[in-house]
């Protein structure tokens, strides 16, 4: 644990990518197989299960330090995490130095599973143990992991290039072994540092990593001169669904999320149309809601990825379709890196014979040139897709997202004006900042919610905006402020539906602040009834 501490400090100490993927290398280079394994899970996002739940950690706090529930409440009000704050108290109200654990990063993780059912005695006894024994920077750890809070402030690509650094393994290798399902042993550690001759054969179900449009933005001629020829380039719809990879293997099928998360249990009708394709085939493309040949509301997709298990009433009420729009592997050979032509020619010549409702092909969408193809951008919405794709001809399938090959040409974002009523702190570094909003419509003389949004202002923003909320708050309902229906801000959205579930009767897809809008009243932001003009145009 020591060592990971050590890490952790080095990685929370630096923007510097460099000295990020240095830290990460040294410590790959001198930790035991098994510790490293538990270093890739939680350096790439991963968590454990919470163990233990914040209340109970509160109490324990204050019980073991003497201080009263409210100061605890203070100093986690003002420190904004509570490991962070745990571990202030600890160290701060005991008396000399502690005499620390020799345990590996692995041996924690062992440790801490048994308790998770545990009494609560048992779990209290042990963890005022370990506070007592363990030095700050440890114990701050200690309680990311109980509360399966632990997060780390680097990318998958940086552990990637890390690891790539490690071993000689090449980047886009490492990132393959890194997809999918796996679990951090010594053995699957060693699989992923092993020389690329010397690599255990990979499981049926091994997905590749996505290839990721970068956003294109801009006039039309801004684009056209950024990209030249439209000849040289595929348009595409963007769907609005779930990024997916299809993998036939072995007599399998395998149905993985772009999160990569084995969904093959929500989509029997898909798995059920795959028996067509022969072994050895990866298809890229996107589940729809799909209905006599068009796309379903995104809403209705979700009822089908909020099941483990899909019924038959489900699959008639939401039936679906696999968009394909790319084939990554042709009779078990890895064809990513042939172009994008090519890759789509052998996609048609395989798909197109089965003429199955569950796998359409992404139509090419055509456009003499560049002008035209704006205009066909400009009508997606009413497609029920979000824009365009564009993609280079020569491109082969690469790995993450790479500026130049792959863009998404998205609509312009609906647009409301808002009034803000409600604010609470952020979590993070942003834990002492009033930094999630909630925003309101007028219907008649009543604000109505209708959209949370955290993200579009600056730092300075929203440290001028903190102040601003904490002298105009209004009344207090635990960690929510209510406060002076006086701000008016733009929000952007991608889409809209109704919703039963939201006292406004709508719901909003990816809303964001896009400016503050300081020039406005209150009185003159927009209505519910022209949010739900919205949904109709």
């Amino acid at each position: 644990m020591r060592r990971f501490s050590q890490l952790y400090a080095r990685l929370d100490a630096t923007r510097s990518t460099i000295a990020k993927v240095a830290a990460m290398a040294e410590y790959f280079a001198e930790a035991p197989a098994t510790d490293a394994a538990w270093a890739v899970y939680f350096l790439t996002g991963r968590r454990l299960k919470r163990v233990i739940g914040p209340m109970a950690l509160r109490r324990w706090v204050a019980e073991a330090t003497g201080f009263d529930d409210w100061l605890v409440e203070e100093c986690h009000a003002t420190v904004g995490d509570l490991a962070e704050t745990i571990a202030l108290i600890v160290d701060t109200t005991r008396d000399g130095m502690p005499d620390g654990i020799e345990r590996s990063l692995s041996a924690w993780v062992e440790a801490l599973r048994p308790l998770r059912d545990a009494d609560e005695a048992t779990q209290r006894a042990a963890v005022l143990g370990w506070w007592r024994a363990l030095p700050a920077d440890e114990l701050f750890l200690l309680d990311k992991l109980l509360t399966g809070a632990l997060r780390v402030g680097v990318s998958r690509k940086l552990v990637v290039r890390a690891l790539s650094k490690h071993t000689g393994v090449p980047e886009d290798v490492m990132m393959h072994r890194l997809t999918g399902r796996w679990s951090p042993t010594a053995s699957f550690f060693a699989g992923l540092v092993a020389p690329v001759d010397a690599g255990a054969e990979a499981p049926p179900s091994k997905l590749y990593p996505y290839f990721l449009a970068t956003p294109l933005e801009g006039s039309v001629e801004e684009i056209a001169a950024q990209l030249g020829a439209r000849d040289d380039w595929q348009l595409e719809w963007k769907w609005d669904g779930i990024r997916g990879q299809l993998i036939r293997r072995a007599g399998e099928v395998f149905v993985w999320s772009r999160g990569e998360e084995l969904v093959t249990e929500r989509f029997p009708d898909v798995v059920e149309a795959a028996a067509g394709l022969p072994d050895g085939t990866v298809l890229d493309g996107e589940l729809l809601a799909w209905r006599d040949g068009a796309p379903l509301p995104f809403a209705q997709l979700q009822r089908r990825l909020n099941r483990k298990t899909v019924g038959k009433k489900l699959r008639a009420e939401v039936p679906v379709a696999f968009m394909v729009y790319d084939m990554l592997e042709d009779g078990g050979e890895d064809i990513r890196g042939l172009p994008l032509s090519e890759r789509r020619a052998r996609l048609e010549a395989l798909v197109a014979p089965l003429d199955h409702p569950r796998f359409p092909i992404s139509p090419v969408v055509a456009a003499r040139d560049w002008a035209a193809a704006g205009e066909r951008r400009e009508a997606a919405r009413d497609r029920g897709v979000e824009g365009l794709m564009v993609k280079r001809l020569d491109s082969p399938y690469r790995t993450g997202r790479p500026r130049g090959d792959w863009w998404k040409w998205k609509l312009d974002p609906l647009t409301v004006d808002a009034v803000l009523i409600y604010a609470q702190p952020g979590s993070g570094r942003r834990a002492t900042l009033l930094t999630d909003y909630t925003f309101g419509v007028w219907r008649g003389d009543e604000l109505v919610p209708f959209a949370k949004a955290y993200s579009g202002l600056s730092d300075d923003e929203i440290a001028t905006l903190d102040r601003w909320l904490r002298s105009h708050t209004v009344q207090k309902f635990g960690p929510v402020r209510q406060v002076e229906p006086m701000q008016v801000f733009e929000i952007a959205f991608e889409g809209i539906r109704r919703s039963t579930r939201h006292k406004s009767g709508v719901a909003v897809r990816f809303p964001r602040m896009v400016r503050w809008r300081t020039d406005k009243a209150p009185g003159e932001a927009d209505t519910l009834a022209m949010v739900e003009g919205l949904i109709e145009g």
